[in-house]
């Protein structure tokens, strides 16, 4: 028999007592400031008057969650009613243990709609983790779903208590998961806890006994929550990260070994070295922590964070007395390059300020360490501090295999930092679905529109003159632009081009823009490369801009090539007039911002704020650049046309394989060279042989059968788009709604395969447009039932909407559809209006505009005689609906028009719902008590339809 979901609760409940909880009745919002002023009197030692405890509340009350997530760790200037000031603690950092530990259920709470949370574990009174449980058999997901409507309806009432929460914990008992509370937060983003050995511990009892006990989680909440200053928003370690800080820390507590974290390329390698800095510096016997990066990998992110944990701490200029000064005041984490670091101890009037810490212990952390460790820079290190501790973090070690021949001889990570503490390589990292496996296609004869081959094979291409033969960059350059949409799902992703030699890189350019410029694409094609070098180099590693670039300072300065800096400092130009930026190659400095920019443009696409429109970048086109130590979660594709190899290899095909929500669903590579073998080799050396099917995604057929086998459960279940509308129970409509899932999910992989066509298929096109129609359907509803709060099984169903393929839904790709409408032959018009009134019936945002849309269609667009003026004339047409729409609502509810629009703008900007209060003060008479729930639930269900009929996607 299944244990209900009050079973589950009572049973973690009393698994949490004996682990040291004390359970508390806290049921109302009520109980719940009355509990925390208990519990705040108790932990500082001292009691509140009503007063006092009010100023307590409006102090908590203040910021978003990232802002709330500092105060809880910070404390608070108290002026007490007998005129003394009190410090008063929320939380203690650093002795964890002794914060008061409090478990709580079936707390209600109001705020848009009344909600009850299922268990609160509650330290010194605060909420900070919330745990929301389904029964056995129920998809975890639907408690990941609840927790995102809690924190829209009622998270933020009374005084925001709830957004102190730190981390949320869902689970079904059989799988569980924690994650970090943040409001644009995917189902992607959640974690199984494990072992030290990556053993997943998934049953909720297990889980409980590990990560929930006080000790650990208080732990965990001091330390490994993490404030990212650059998107304002909080992250927690996996558990992988967590166990190598604990080994370094253990590490540097009972010995002075040093010693290596192989943590896989895309796993967060950056954030686990900066917590272990951040941790180390604490400790009584470390003088200082040193934290080295490569010049090359000192980008705006990593400044931020370490500017943001301590102000100035990063010093971005290359004069290296910054360093030694910060090495020799009171300063217990620097951040700094190799090669300021190498400047410090290698030139005598900067080493003699020095020499006072040779005998200190320095513990020195090396992000990224296979790059920049195997010259003389690691012997002069480890000579000079002689009681240097030193720690390296790296994606792809270096193995006898695999390591390159220097004055040195062949150098191994172990040869240079010992042992590996800790270990997690990419299978590791699939499994837990921390990064994504490959699409890897291997292009030999390149198909063209024209339907017109090269004869060229994969296997013939590895000639001198052959890479470089402009017709056969040319054709390369067409597959691209054929496939490039169907590789990004049109343009919402970006790509890197990865090319064998600045030479071939420049042809590729000029290609790319003589075919922009023909009218044949409108991709936003740049480039970025070392000028003054070729920088051909198999293992595309070592090449981001390094010391090369203080060359292009100096006047006096000699370059290999004039002809590779004038083209780049043209293609520079090019960028500029597409960006409204200002750089150039005229100095290092500009040149560098140029490197920043093009980083800060791929790796912010992901933000909500970013401009796609105005902002994106579509392909990048580098030589070596840009192939390591870069994320950026909206690159998916990686185009080939160069040798790779071993630790390279595995480096350039992870800049596409960061998680970000449920469309992308593996990282594509296309290889115009025959790397078959060099990937095999890749994955062998840096997991084993046997892990090669678990990297990559199988052949297309298989992909294809799997959807065939999707498609075949569907039709069972609705053998016709038509029979949808049949299904009695919301038991049949939630098989149907599951079905149609796994066919969207099989879709969406299989789309991304260039050998893609719905002719292969056992449905066609328009079939399963239709089909997507009525999953939409039954999602609006489901949208309307919870907005009147009706109980349905429906409810937690994940309906997974981004998987819907969409265009950039804004006004312009409106204006492009009723431009090609206006502009159509008279016999292609009824065919034209139907795939657009399809469209919109299909898609998530455009749905809610089709009637509006079709009636500008019928009434207005046959009047306009110049398509030129459909925009400025379908933009009136929006602005004067919008505006009747608002009066209507207004005259119907009686409300007042401007304090309303005024509500409605607050709703957007925020995307918090308004109080029921602040709706009723636009009304001009106040509804009883009886009638206000209902009252203020219609017209807040009307405000959020007007803002998704009007502003949801019509952004310029």
């Amino acid at each position: 028999m299944i244990n209900s979901e009050a079973i589950v609760e009572t049973n973690l409940i009393q698994k949490l007592k004996e682990l040291g909880y004390h359970f508390i009745a806290v049921h109302d919002s009520e109980a719940l400031l009355s509990n925390l002023k208990s519990q705040l009197e108790r932990f500082n030692k001292t009691s509140f008057t009503t007063k006092e405890f009010d100023a307590i509340l409006n102090h908590l009350a203040k910021g978003n969650v990232f802002e709330k997530a500092k105060t809880l760790r910070d404390r608070y200037n108290l002026a007490k009613e007998d005129g003394t000031t009190f410090y008063v603690r929320f939380f203690n950092n650093e002795a964890w243990s002794q914060n008061l530990y409090q478990v709580t259920n079936q707390l209600q709470q109001q705020g848009s709609f009344l909600n009850r949370y299922d268990v609160t574990l509650l330290v010194n009174g605060l909420p900070l983790v919330q745990i929301e449980l389904k029964r056995k058999g129920i998809e975890i997901k639907e408690a990941f779903n609840q927790i995102n409507r809690y924190q829209k309806h009622s998270f933020w009432s009374n005084h925001g208590l709830f957004q102190y929460v730190q981390l949320f914990v869902i689970s079904n008992s059989l799988d569980t998961k924690y994650l970090a509370n943040n409001a644009l937060q995917s189902v992607m983003q959640t974690f199984f806890w494990s072992d030290k050995e990556n053993r997943r511990i998934t049953d909720l009892s297990a889980f409980t006994n590990s990560f929930l006990n006080p000790d650990h989680l208080g732990k965990f909440i001091s330390h490994y929550v993490v404030q990212n200053e650059t998107f304002k928003n909080m992250m927690i370690l996996r558990p992988y990260q967590y166990y190598a800080v604990e080994a370094i820390i253990k590490q540097v507590k009972t010995s002075n070994n040093n010693g290596y974290i192989w943590h896989t390329t895309g796993s967060g390698k950056t954030l686990t070295s900066f917590k272990a800095s951040q941790i180390i510096m604490d400790l009584p016997e470390v003088y200082k922590v040193v934290f080295v990066v490569d010049r090359k990998d000192l980008d705006y992110q990593t400044m931020n964070e370490f500017n943001a944990f301590k102000k100035d701490s990063v010093d971005v200029t290359d004069n290296t007395a910054s360093l030694v000064s910060q090495l020799t005041d009171d300063t217990k984490l620097v951040l700094t390059t190799i090669q300021k670091l190498n400047n410090a101890i290698s030139r005598a009037h900067f080493e003699k300020k020095l020499t006072h810490l040779r005998e200190k212990k320095v513990v020195f952390i090396f992000d990224e360490c296979h790059r920049s460790q195997f010259g003389d820079t690691h012997e002069r290190i480890t000579q000079y501090f002689q009681k240097a501790q030193l720690f390296g973090f790296t994606g792809t070690p270096i193995f006898a295999e695999n390591a390159a021949k220097n004055e040195f001889g062949k150098r191994t990570t172990k040869d240079l930092f010992g042992e590996c503490l800790h270990k997690y390589v990419i299978t590791d990292a699939i499994r837990d679905q921390n990064v994504l496996r490959f699409g890897i296609e291997y292009i030999g004869k390149y198909k063209q529109k024209s339907n017109t081959f090269m004869d060229i094979e994969v296997e013939d291409i590895d000639r001198p003159e052959v890479w470089a033969d402009e017709k056969r960059l040319g054709k390369i350059v067409d597959y691209i632009i054929a496939y490039h949409g169907q590789k990004t799902f049109n343009k919402e992703f970006s790509s890197i081009f990865a090319i064998s030699s600045i030479e071939n890189l420049i042809k590729y350019y000029e290609i790319f823009r003589k075919k922009k410029e023909a009218g044949e694409h409108d991709l936003r094609v740049a480039t970025i490369f070392t000028f003054g070098a070729n920088e051909e180099d198999e293992d595309a590693q070592d090449q981001l801009p390094g010391d090369e670039l203080l060359m292009a300072a100096d006047p006096k300065a000699t370059y290999k090539s004039s002809h590779t800096r004038d083209k780049l400092e043209e293609f520079i130009k090019d960028y500029n007039k597409l960006y409204g930026t200002a750089f150039s190659t005229q100095d290092g400095q500009q040149f560098e911002n140029y490197f920043k920019d093009i980083s800060k443009r791929l790796k912010e696409r992901e933000k909500e704020t970013f401009n796609d429109e105005k902002d994106r970048l579509d392909i990048l086109l580098v030589v070596n650049m840009f192939l390591t130590g870069f994320d950026a979660k909206k690159v998916n594709t990686l185009y080939v046309d160069k040798n790779l190899k071993h630790h390279g290899l595995i480096q350039a095909y992870s800049r596409t394989n960061r998680i970000l929500g449920e469309k992308k669903s593996q990282g594509n590579i296309l290889a115009f060279r025959n790397l078959k073998n060099a990937t095999d080799n890749a994955i062998t050396l840096f997991s084993n042989k046997e892990a090669i099917e678990d990297i990559i995604l199988p052949p297309f057929e298989v992909i294809a059968k799997r959807f065939d086998e999707a498609l075949q459960n569907l039709l069972r279940i609705t053998p016709t788009p038509q029979s949808v509308d049949e299904l009695v129970s919301e038991e049949d409509e939630a098989a149907f709604i599951q079905a149609f899932r796994a066919l969207l999910r099989a879709k969406n992989v299989l789309e991304s395969y260039a050998d893609f066509s719905w002719e292969a298929l056992g449905i066609d096109e328009e079939t399963f447009i239709d089909f997507q129609t009525k999953y939409i359907d039954l999602y609006a509803k489901v949208k309307r039932e919870n907005a009147k709060q009706k109980t349905s099984i429906l409810n937690d169903i994940d309906f997974e909407v981004e998987l819907i393929h969409r265009d950039i839904i804004n006004v312009a790709y409106i204006i492009k559809l009723l431009a090609k409408l206006k502009q159509a032959k008279q016999s292609e018009k009824e065919k034209q209006r139907k795939a657009i009134m399809d469209l919109l019936g299909s898609d998530v945002q455009l749905r809610s505009k089709r009637e509006l849309i079709e009636k500008f269609i019928d009434e207005n667009l046959p009047k306009i005689e110049d398509a030129d003026r459909i925009q400025e004339e379908f933009e009136q047409y929006w602005q004067d609906q919008k505006v009747l729409a608002l009066a209507k609502l207004c005259d119907e509810e009686g409300l007042d028009k401007e304090q309303f629009k005024a509500l409605i703008d607050a709703y957007i900007y925020s995307g918090q719902e308004p109080l029921r209060d602040d709706i009723f003060k636009c009304l001009g008479n106040r509804p009883s008590i009886l009638q206000a729930r209902n009252i203020g639930e219609r017209i807040l269900n009307k405000m959020k339809e007007f803002v998704e009929v009007f502003e949801q996607g019509m952004v310029a």
